[in-house]
Order: C-alpha cells, then structure tokens, then sequence
C-alpha cells in the first residue's frame, strides 16, 4: 500500500468507524457534549439523525466510550429485530441469564436487573442503530422500556440513530407518544469545505503524517463537492487519491487523481433527494453498496499488479489472488462460509454470558477471507471464527477471536489488543450474537 510512501503508519481513511480517528469538527464535539449531558440528566428519549455516512456510528462509539464510569451501555443494531429479540439482547448484554421464554417474564427480569443496578447507584442507556428501520410497533415497545422506573428515576434511557426516514416514521400519529417524550433532537449536517480540510489533516495525522498539507485548497473543494460533505465518501475520495498518486509514485496529488478516484468510486456530487424519493428509491443505495465492494477489489488487483481476469465466485479465491499478488508464500485463510457454519453450531451450545471480541467485518465473503488472512498474522486471542449476520441493519462476515467466560479477562484481553488490530476492536457476547446471526448458504 501507500503508507510508507507518504510517510504513514497506518491507513487513514478506512470506512470502519475508529474512535481514535473522532473529529470533533462540523460541531461533533458539541453533539458529543450534548448527548453526554442528556444521558447524565437520565429523561427522556434522545434522537440523533443524519444521512447515510455522516458519521453516526461514530458518534455512537465514541458517546459509548466517553460515557461516566456508572453507566452501562447496551447496543442494539438489528433493526429487524422483534420485541422478544430485543429484551434477550438486552438481558445478554446486561449479563442476565436467558431462561425465561415468556415476554411477561423477561420484562420482570429486566426491570430486576434494571432496580438491581440503580441500588448500586448505576443506570442503563441503550444505543440503537439503524432506527428508521425498525417497524413502528417495535419502537411503540421501546418506548413501553422506557416506563420501567421507581418512584424518582428512569431505570432505562433510549438513544436512537437513524437517517432523515426516521423523521418520517415519528410523524406517524400512531407514534405520536414517543415523539413527545424526546427531549433532544440532533442532526449530523454535512462538513463544509473548511470542515473537511480540518478532517483529512487530523485523520492524516492519527496517521503518523508530519509533512506539509497533501490536500491543496482546490482539491478539498472539488472533494467536498463530490462527497456532498459526508464522512464516509471523503475517507473513499481521500484513500483512492492517493492509491492513484501512488501509483504514479508521485508525493504530489493532482487533480487527476480525486477524479479518477471519482470515477472508480462512482462518485459524483448530488442535488439534495426528498426523504419521499429515498423511501421509494432504496434498491438504489444496496446497488451502490455492491458497487463500492466491486471497486475495492478492483483496487487490490490493480494495485498489486495481479492479473485482471474476474475469478471464480467462490469466498476463498480472492484471498489466493491477493497472496499471489504479494510475491510471497502465504498461508490461505479456510474457507469462510464454512468457518461460518461452525460459528453458527458453536453459538447454539455456548454459554449465553460468553465473550468474545470482534476484530473487524466486511460487506462480502471475499473481502472477509482477505481480512482474516491479514488478522492471523497478528497477535490475537485463539480461537478465530467467522460469523455471518446482521451488523448496522446489514448483512455482514464478522471476524472474532477469543472464548471467556469471565467478563474482566475479557477486557484485559481487549485491552492488549490496543494498537495491534486495525479498526476498533470490541466485546461481544454470545447472547447477543444469537439474535443476528444468519445463515450462510
């Protein structure tokens, strides 16, 4: 890659939320500081909204790591996820064994442990994602949650992340009473030309960057334009200009390299869509899901001046063509799928209260069998499985490494892994993976 070309130490614009790489700009630390107050205070239901790829999941990581020491977070990323799913998720993550099967029951089990938690002088927020897609009954019962109190306190505080079809969806009069127990309204708005030139200098940076600016004034405009100010798209921009200014094995990025990463990317800026059209349009955004995968391999072939042909559509193929790229003997990751099937027999037997750490995800097989080839090279806790499910609303191969039964091993395992894994490593438990976890086949 390009990293020791510029003078880097790490890629400093992967799509993969990294809360070492938050930048409170475009007044993200303010909604930072914000949010950190409401969830102190402990009433009522905050609403956090922006676009696809504004940085909501980071604001969401990094609030879970900012928050005080006497709050436990609980996350909730499926939004397909039914009323019954979502009670044993949260048990799960609150530690609650999950024996109870009637939802009458789970509820007393969750006020208990809720009551349980506030006599140690502790309370519970829940994070959940992908808001907008959650059926309008299912967050009437979120809101129901939210009853659960004692005579002064709530026991439970609710976090919603969704795109602007959120705000649709409350404007349901059938909700209407949700909607009046939001005390605070949030809305990511994009990064304007400033803005962005303050965030590709900070990421670069984190980086391990100390030279002079690499981004000129011209091309953060023409890039702020072409990712309409979204996060997410500038770390594409911003990555595949300098692969191309690599390419060219030159320090100096033109013009000609943010449009031919433009192009790759199939990236043009866009008039403002109405929320309607968005609804009635959605096909559109997994299209350009599977386009932006087909560009980044397209990316690793050129790159690595492999042979263009398209390889079988087989998961394990690709991490062989990416071995053979590198000029050197590799040893191949096993086939994910099956790796995924095991998972999925493991998950059925283990404990519900095991842990386990989550090192990174991809959209696709093929990207994930390259990714757990890298992963196995590093230092990691054995063993490492595959595990395929929905990850922020979304189909995805999920790479994990690890088995404890007892909570603080697991951190201080999370712990030394910190500046070892690229990404953000995180703790799950087995409870919770049961509850998205999908077939392979």
């Amino acid at each position: 890659m390009y990293f020791d070309h510029f003078g880097l130490k790490e890629a400093p614009f992967r799509i993969t939320p990294n809360t070492e790489y938050w930048h409170p700009g475009g007044q993200r630390g303010e909604m930072l500081a914000a949010l950190l107050y409401a969830i102190d205070q402990g009433e009522g239901i905050i609403k956090v909204v922006g676009e696809v790829g504004s940085g909501k999941t980071m604001l969401c990581r990094k609030l879970a790591a900012q928050l005080p020491a006497h709050i436990d977070s609980v996350y909730l990323g499926n939004p397909t996820l039914s009323p019954d799913d979502m009670l044993v998720a949260i048990l799960a993550d609150l530690g609650a064994s999950n024996r109870k099967t009637s939802r009458q029951a789970r509820l007393a089990q969750l006020d208990a442990a809720l009551l349980e938690r506030h006599q140690a002088g502790r309370r519970v927020v829940v994070f959940v994602e992908e808001a907008q897609g959650i059926p309008i009954e299912n967050l009437e019962f979120l809101r129901l949650l939210t009853n659960l109190e004692t005579a002064t306190d709530k026991l439970l505080q609710i976090v919603l992340f969704g795109q602007p079809e959120l705000d649709v969806l409350l404007a349901e009069p059938r909700i209407r009473q949700l909607r009046d127990r939001i005390t605070l309204n949030l809305n990511l708005s994009p990064l304007g030309e400033k803005e962005v030139g303050a965030y590709l200098r900070a990421r670069l940076a984190v980086a391990g960057y100390r030279g002079p600016d690499l981004f000129s004034p011209a091309l953060i405009a023409r890039m702020t334009q072409l990712s309409n100010g979204l996060s997410r798209r500038i770390n594409v921009l911003a990555d595949k200009t300098l692969l191309a200014a690599y390419a060219e094995q030159t320090h100096n990025l033109e013009p000609r390299h943010l449009e031919a990463a433009a192009g790759d990317a199939e990236m043009k800026p866009s008039a403002a869509v109405p929320v309607w059209q968005r609804l009635s349009s959605r096909w559109i955004w997994l299209a350009a899901g599977l386009i932006a995968v087909l560009g980044l391999l397209a990316f690793i072939a050129w790159m690595s001046r492999a042979p263009m042909t398209p390889p079988p559509a087989t998961p394990a193929t690709p991490a062989a063509a990416a071995a053979k790229a590198g000029g050197a003997t590799v040893e191949l990751p096993p086939d994910v799928t099956e790796m995924a099937r095991q998972t999925a027999r493991w998950l059925a037997e283990a404990a519900p209260d095991t842990r386990v750490i989550q090192l990174a995800a991809a959209k696709e097989a093929a990207p994930a069998a390259v990714l757990l080839g890298e992963l196995k090279a590093r230092p990691h806790p054995e063993p490492l499985r595959v595990l395929f499910g929905m990850e922020q609303g979304r189909p995805a191969w999920m790479i994990l490494a690890g088995e404890f039964t007892d909570r603080a091993e697991a951190r201080a395992a999370l712990a030394a892994m910190t500046g070892q894994a690229s990404g953000s490593p995180y703790l799950r438990t087995v409870g919770r993976m049961r509850t998205v976890v999908l077939s392979p086949e």
